[in-house]
């Protein structure tokens, strides 16, 4: 551009595809538009944590296995380590109000687990 001059040099584009206009195109203009992923994008809180290799492969490997990333396998586990200890925390309480359970109770309870707790291919019942 020569000094002095007020015409910006031209910028190469290609043409939108099939169906699709460009507001503006027909000017020589270039309209940008800002994405707002506030609202549309999960919010994530990095952290940067120390992992003894051993632990760190088989995370890796399960998070692998379960067809999930590395953080959202991590997330999973930690949420299902918090829904634990509110159960337990919970179990307690009734404890306390209502007396110790039962052996027969607890026996119930464990088969409750067991079967809720198994894969979906297992549960199955013809």
């Amino acid at each position: 551009m020569r000094s002095g001059s007020r015409t910006a040099p031209a910028i190469q584009s290609s043409p939108p595809p099939d169906g699709v206009t460009r507001a503006g195109a027909q000017h020589g203009i270039l309209i940008v538009v800002l994405l707002c992923y506030r609202y549309f994008m999960a919010v994530r809180k990095k952290r940067s944590i120390s992992i003894p290799p051993e632990l760190d492969a088989e995370i890796a490997a399960a998070a692998h296995d379960a067809g999930m990333s590395y953080s959202a396998w991590v997330a999973q586990t930690v949420r299902k380590e918090f829904i634990i200890r509110a159960g337990l925390e919970a179990a307690g309480q009734y404890e306390d109000e209502h007396g110790s359970f039962t052996p027969d109770e607890i026996a119930a309870a464990d088969e409750w687990a067991a079967r809720i707790t198994r894969s979906p291919a297992v549960r199955r019942t013809a």
